[in-house]
């Protein structure tokens, strides 16, 4: 943050900044580089995400350290990233060589990757869609309340963008998914002298015949201009 950008600014910058990316990686990474502009003491920054079946990802991160960090919380399933997602807003970790809460996690990203202080915010993309937003410093107490609080208010904007990114990403692959069985549809209906209607009964029954998406079989016609399996016409 500059000498005389103040925190409306720099959430104005963030708001303008994730908005502007429609794709949830560059989203994410968009979403980190301004963590640690903006939080002075951060060093390196992850997002950690919730898949389905409970399986915990860093999908995104500033560095190896702290995308190593979060890894080896959910090979030891401790640490403060699992916790804010399970049970807390914020979760702060002032001393990492002390720190006796998760002391597996906390003695082995002290020790080996030199990191001396950790600040995580739960971050809900959806009711059942959830996360948090990690950040590392090579300093002890590096995060004072001021980062709680501006930490807590960009973990918010992040939710909307994510959520935002996500919702453009599924209407681009329904636009694409659309585009390609319409194109399949023209190649079969021109192939065998086929109306609309006939011809997508057709590729329906291909995509039963070989277990394949329909969207799938659509695009192996477009690319092969070859119909899969050994479906014809009625």
């Amino acid at each position: 943050m500059t000498q005389n950008e103040g925190p409306d600014d720099r959430f104005a910058e963030l708001a303008r900044s994730l908005k502007d990316q429609d794709d949830e990686s560059d989203t994410l990474d968009t979403a980190l580089k301004l963590a640690v502009e903006t939080i002075a003491g951060c060093d390196e920054a992850a997002i950690s995400l919730v898949r389905r079946g409970g399986r915990i990802e860093t999908l995104n991160s500033t560095g190896e350290r702290a995308r190593q960090a979060d890894l080896l919380q959910y090979e030891v399933n401790d640490g403060p990233c699992l916790d804010t997602i399970r049970e807390h807003e914020t979760t702060l970790v002032r001393d990492l060589g002390h720190e006796e809460r998760w002391p597996r996690w906390s003695r082995h990203v002290h020790d080996d990757l030199e990191f001396g202080s950790v600040l995580c915010f739960q971050l809900f993309t959806a009711a059942d869609d959830y996360g948090a937003l990690n950040m590392y410093s090579e300093q002890v107490d590096a995060f004072d309340d001021h980062d709680q609080v501006v930490g807590l208010a960009m973990s918010a904007h992040i939710a909307v963008a994510l959520s935002s990114s996500r919702q453009i990403e599924h209407l681009n692959r329904s636009v694409r998914s659309r585009t390609v069985i319409g194109e399949a549809l023209g190649i079969v209906m021109e192939r065998y002298g086929l109306d609309e209607n006939r011809a997508f009964r057709f590729l329906q029954r291909v995509s039963s015949i070989t277990s394949t998406r329909l969207v799938v079989v659509a695009e192996h016609i477009v690319a092969t201009r070859a119909i899969p399996g050994e479906a014809t016409e009625e």
